[in-house]
C-alpha cells in the first residue's frame, strides 16, 4: 500500500526531492505558501539560474560553505555537481560551465530548469498546492497531522524544505528542534564615500578588501553599486563573517585595495610608467587596470589636476594616489540584500541531523533539506548544489525503505 509524503516548501530542495521519489511507493503532496513555486530558482543568476558550480571533488567543494562544510562532505560524496549535470542531461536539459566555473542551462533561462522539475513532478501525478501556509505539525504515534490555512493533511513522512522564515523555524522549535538564530549571509556593503559616488557599474577584476576589526580579508572581482560595494570579494566577506557583521550591526571600517597590488609594487609601476612617458599628463596615463573614469576620480580625491605633467608629481602626491587606490579606508553603514542573493546563516542546529539520509534526530520519519538548516555558501551556485544533494539523499533513503 502506498504511503503518504508531505513536502513542505516548493523550492529547489522540495521539488528535486519529489522529482526523485518513487511514485509506485508514495503519494506526494507539495505544500507551498506562495502563489508560485520555485521562486528562487526563477530569479537566481539574474534569471538564468546558477544551477551549480564545476567543482567535482567533495573535499574542495565543502571549502565554499562557511557553515555546514564538515557535514556536507559525506553528502557530496553521494551526490555532487557532476551528478547534478548528469541528472539534468538525462532529462534533455543541457548545462554549460562558464569561465568562472559557474554552471548554467545552455538556454540561459531559469524557466528551463523550472519546466524540467515541474515536468518530472507532474509525470508522477504528485499534487502541488500553492498558497498553502502550514500553521502547525502534530506528531502522532504512527503519522503526522499537518495543519494549513486551507485544510489539514495526514502524512506517513514529512520532508521540511521551507527556507529560513521565522514562522517555519518556530514550527520546528515547537517540535523540539534547536534553532541557530538566522542572520543575512550574502549582502552588499552600504558605503557613502566620494571615491564611489556616481560610479555605479564600475568593476575591478582583482580587488582586495579587509576588515581589520574582524581580522579578515578577501580578494576577487568587486563592483560599485548604487548603495556601495558588491561583487564576489564583498559577498565572500559577508558570507564568512555573517554572524560577526550582524553583531557589529553592519557598522565598521573596511580597507579597499581597488587594484589588488600592494603599495610598493604600485609605486614601482607608477615610476616605471613615468620614466617611459615623462611628457604625458597624469590624467591620460594608463598605469593600472582601472577605468579612466575611476582613475580621474582617484586623482580628484587626491587633489591632483588631470592636466598636470606626470613627471612633476611629487612624492606626497604619489603617496596620496597610492593610499586612495591601494589602502582606501571607508565606513560601512549598513547592508543591502538583492533578492537573488538572499541567503541566511542560521537555522536548524546541524547536530540534530543525520547526514547519511537527512533525517531529524529529534523527530522520527521527518526529513530536512535546504536553507532551513544552518548551512550556507558563498555565491556561485553552491547553495543550490546543497539543496540538490540533500534532496537526492532523502529520495534515495525513502525509495529504499
Amino acid at each position: 500500500m502506498k504511503k503518504q509524503i508531505i513536502i513542505i516548501g516548493g523550492g529547489a530542495a522540495g521539488f528535486f526531492c519529489a522529482a526523485n521519489l518513487d511514485e509506485s511507493k508514495y503519494y506526494v503532496t507539495i505544500l507551498e505558501q506562495n502563489s508560485e513555486v520555485l521562486q528562487k530558482v526563477k530569479i537566481s543568476g539574474g534569471g538564468r539560474c546558477n544551477v551549480s558550480h564545476a567543482c567535482f571533488d567533495p573535499r574542495d567543494l565543502v571549502g565554499f560553505y562557511p557553515r555546514g562544510n564538515k557535514e556536507l562532505l559525506s553528502v557530496f560524496h553521494q551526490f555532487q555537481p557532476g551528478d547534478t549535470m548528469d541528472w539534468f542531461d538525462q532529462r534533455n536539459v543541457s548545462l554549460k560551465i562558464e569561465d568562472d566555473n559557474r554552471i548554467f542551462p545552455e538556454s540561459n533561462s531559469s524557466q528551463t530548469i523550472i519546466n524540467c522539475l515541474m515536468n518530472e513532478v507532474n509525470q508522477k501525478n504528485f499534487t502541488i498546492k500553492t498558497k498553502s501556509v502550514v500553521t502547525e505539525i502534530v506528531k502522532n504515534a504512527e503519522d503526522f497531522l499537518v495543519k494549513t490555512n486551507s485544510g489539514d493533511y495526514t502524512a506517513d513522512f514529512v520532508i521540511y524544505c521551507t527556507g529560513s522564515s521565522p514562522k517555519s523555524l518556530k514550527i520546528l522549535q515547537n517540535l523540539g528542534h534547536q534553532i541557530v538564530e538566522p542572520v543575512p549571509s550574502l549582502f552588499t556593503f552600504n558605503i557613502k564615500n566620494e571615491t564611489l559616488k556616481d560610479l555605479m557599474g564600475t568593476s575591478f577584476p582583482n580587488a582586495e578588501v579587509a576588515i581589520p576589526e574582524l581580522k579578515t580579508d578577501e580578494s576577487g572581482p568587486m563592483l560599485i553599486t548604487h548603495w556601495g560595494l558588491s561583487g564576489p570579494a564583498i559577498l565572500k566577506t559577508s558570507a564568512w563573517k555573517a554572524r560577526e557583521l550582524a553583531a557589529l550591526k553592519y557598522q565598521f571600517d573596511i580597507f579597499v585595495n581597488f587594484i589588488g597590488i600592494d603599495m610598493e609594487e604600485a609605486r614601482e609601476m607608477f615610476m616605471k610608467f613615468r620614466q617611459e612617458n615623462p611628457k604625458k599628463s597624469v590624467g591620460t596615463a594608463k598605469i593600472f587596470d582601472i577605468t579612466t573614469r575611476f582613475w580621474h576620480r582617484i586623482l580628484w580625491i587626491s587633489k591632483i589636476d588631470l592636466d598636470k605633467n606626470i613627471s612633476t608629481i611629487s612624492s606626497k602626491e604619489l603617496q596620496d594616489i597610492l593610499q586612495n587606490l591601494c589602502k582606501n579606508v571607508m565606513k560601512v553603514t549598513g547592508k543591502s540584500t538583492y533578492k537573488d542573493e538572499f541567503v541566511t546563516a542560521g537555522g536548524v542546529n546541524l547536530k540534530e541531523i543525520n547526514f547519511k539520509n537527512m533525517t531529524s534526530k529529534v523527530i522520527d520519519r521527518f526529513y530536512l533539506a535546504g536553507e532551513v538548516l544552518n548551512i550556507d555558501a558563498v555565491t556561485g551556485g553552491f547553495n543550490f548544489q546543497a539543496c540538490w544533494s540533500e534532496a537526492w539523499l532523502i529520495a534515495e533513503d525513502l525509495n529504499n525503505l
